[in-house]
């Protein structure tokens, strides 16, 4: 029996990167979920991909930082499952680096839309569906929501509220039975760390890695375990949690990365297929309309 056995959760920019391999392990363990993200990701590749190994899924695809889109995206778990029992935010962007003076309006408007609003609007419609199952929510924090990031101020700002919004919603919503959790990652091999995919350099993915105390950029599936244990009954006694799965960067004092051992620096082998590893929003997009 999986550890999600007959839970229904529904994630949030699960077409690519640490969105897929959620869907994709939670799947494995079980669950039923809705595989949420934009008009144009790939979430159409990640249900395939769970019906392939057996696993139950279903496409929501909007803006879920629109109130009508949140609305929907909740309904469509009710409508085919019945129930809802986990949310994960994961959605988020990463649109623009650069020094604070030189950061655009347009990129911080952005951020604040789909990192906040988008967290916002899931939580607070999920919540009804949420309280009559016991249910939980783990959402996307990050290291940089703890500890800040330089080049990228708004973006570690945009965590930070994250972290305290789910803190308060753990202690308000335990009165119902409902547990709110963040995990916070370091740097992870997606397309925000691909110099191919956006904006970072060479010399910025090389300072990332040394600064972990372990050496080396963190894999999807390696968040989604950790996810998998927040979200599952076996975290029954954590809420209000900031879980850090950063490879040891807010505890480092230096590029200490360079020193750890070749085992470490070596990524695990994994056990879920991810096409979509090295793709996400790590640009600006015009809404649906002005495409």
């Amino acid at each position: 029996m999986g550890r999600l056995e007959n839970k229904i959760a529904i994630v949030t920019g699960a077409g690519t990167g640490i969105g897929e391999a959620i869907a994709k392990r939670f799947a494995q363990e079980g669950a039923k979920v809705v595989v949420c993200g934009f008009p144009e990701d790939p979430v159409d590749d990640t249900v395939k991909s769970i019906k392939e190994e057996g696993g139950d899924a279903v496409v929501f695809k909007g803006d879920i930082s629109e109130e009508a889109n949140a609305r929907a995206c909740i309904q469509t778990a009710i409508d085919h499952f019945g129930k809802l029992d986990i949310l994960i935010n994961n959605a988020g962007v990463f649109p623009e680096i650069n020094e604070l003076t030189d950061y655009s309006n347009e990129a911080f408007s952005y951020l604040v839309k789909n990192n906040i609003e988008s967290v916002f609007m899931m939580t607070k419609y999920a919540l009804p569906e949420l309280q009559k199952s016991k249910g939980n929510i783990v959402s996307a924090g990050s290291e940089a929501g703890k500890i800040g990031i330089a080049d990228n101020t708004p973006y570690g700002g945009t965590k930070a509220f994250i972290h305290s919004f789910m803190r308060g919603v753990a202690i308000e919503q335990a009165r119902y039975g409902v547990r709110a959790n963040c995990v916070c990652p370091g740097p992870i091999d997606t397309s925000w760390l691909n110099t191919n995919e956006s904006q970072a350099t060479d010399e910025m993915v090389e300072t990332f890695v040394n600064a972990t105390a372990i050496g080396r950029k963190g894999t999807p599936e390696e968040i989604a375990n950790v996810y998998l244990f927040l979200a599952s009954d076996e975290a029954s006694y954590v809420t209000g949690a900031l879980y850090s799965v950063d490879g040891g960067v807010t505890i480092t004092k230096g590029g200490v990365g360079v020193k750890a051992d070749k085992s470490m620096k070596k990524e695990p082998k994994g056990h879920i297929k991810l096409q979509h590893q090295q793709e996400g929003a790590t640009y600006i997009r015009e809404p649906a309309g002005k495409r």
